[in-house]
């Protein structure tokens, strides 16, 4: 592909008054961004995984590539992509306040420095592994803020993490004396969240729609995870189909918890993600 039509990839960071330290962030700019300064694009958040970086997804995800690539055969619209970087598993845990970060600090850093749209129907979030988690969380806990959630390979285990998963040694979980702390799991853990998700995006017994829609969820794993991904992934299908039954789909492919799956399920996701993002880029006076 000609360099002409490929987007910009910028690294930056940002005060954080939540984190008391700079943010780190990766952002990918769509081709033309800088010779369209009346448009607004739709914007993904892209979370990475457990002691990942904000730069993996476009140095280990060939994330850029793939938007790229997608961009140029109209297979998704040109849109920013934002990888913030976090010490946690996206959560306010022992070691940082990603979570809080993450909203209160990131996102409106994101939308008065870039042109992104401010609103549900603009914007999407995604992540793998520790990031997946941190996505399906944040898509259930703001449905209001995502249009759609994408999450491969989510370490969202059921009841807990199995022991070979880095959990058990993240400081996100670990609590003063260095064990990990299950009651903090199960507060932050996507099942604590399904019940007041529920409230929210069901329609009341009057009302044909809820005021919130859903969010939908694509999810992702590799048949051969070695964290047992494609069981919880299943788990997480069934849990979010009672809410959504037509809002849930599980893709499942050859592979364990690699980037090799993560690349190969990244299309299929950000085409799911755009099923449901606005695809128009609009002027920034609203038309």
């Amino acid at each position: 592909m000609s360099s002409a039509l490929a987007g910009d990839v910028e690294h930056h960071t940002f005060d954080s008054p939540t984190l008391g330290h700079p943010y780190p962030y990766t952002v990918y700019l769509p081709d033309g961004y800088a010779d369209s300064p009346e448009r607004d694009y739709p914007v993904v958040y892209l979370l990475h995984g457990s002691f990942g970086t904000e730069r993996d997804w476009v140095a280990k995800g060939n994330l850029a590539q793939t938007a790229d690539r997608l961009i140029a055969a109209g297979h998704i619209p040109p849109a920013v992509f934002i990888m913030p970087g976090s010490r946690s598993w996206w959560i306010d845990g022992h070691n940082e306040a990603a979570r809080s970060a993450f909203f209160e600090d990131l996102m409106p850093h994101v939308e008065a420095t870039y042109r992104v749209g401010n609103n549900r129907d603009q914007r999407a979030i995604g992540g793998l592994s520790a990031g997946g988690f941190g996505a399906l969380n944040f898509a259930l806990e703001r449905p209001d803020l995502f249009a759609a959630v994408a999450a491969l390979s989510p370490a969202s285990y059921v009841p807990y993490p199995p022991l070979n998963s880095s959990a058990h040694r993240h400081p996100a979980f670990l609590d003063d004396e260095g064990h990990f702390d299950t009651a903090l799991w199960d507060a932050r853990n996507y099942p604590a969240l399904l019940e007041e998700y529920r409230m929210q995006v069901t329609p009341r017994p009057s009302a044909e729609e809820s005021d919130v829609p859903p969010v939908p969820l694509y999810i992702s794993a590799g048949r051969s995870d070695v964290y047992d991904a494609e069981y919880h992934a299943r788990l997480m299908r069934q849990a979010m189909e009672r809410i959504q039954p037509n809002d849930v789909r599980l893709d499942l492919y050859p592979g364990g918890h690699t980037w090799r799956v993560w690349r190969a399920s990244l299309p299929a996701a950000l085409n799911f993600l755009f099923q449901y993002v606005d695809p128009q880029a609009e002027d920034r006076d609203g038309t």
